[in-house]
């Protein structure tokens, strides 16, 4: 009787590996599909607010000299959107 149950638990564990990205999914679903586009526009929107204030106030603490030549790029091609 025990051969069987440890037979059962092999077939399991070995089914389960085949399976895991099933399982995965079924069970642990990628947030980011579920997302509507007004969802991820939104989402986008404010990462980019996150980065305009951090680079803005970084430079209101000693003006824009503060600023390295790449955050002055980023900050620009920000602002444009």
């Amino acid at each position: 009787m025990s051969e069987l149950l440890i037979l059962g638990i092999i077939v399991v564990a070995v089914l389960a590996f085949f399976n895991r990205n099933w399982i995965k999914n079924r069970f642990f679903p990628d947030k980011e599909k579920n997302y509507t586009m007004d969802d991820k526009f939104n989402s986008d929107k404010r990462e980019r607010e996150k980065e305009i204030d951090r680079l803005l106030s970084k430079m209101g603490k000693n003006g824009i000299n503060d600023l390295s030549e790449k955050d002055r790029k980023r900050l620009d091609e920000l602002s444009k959107k």
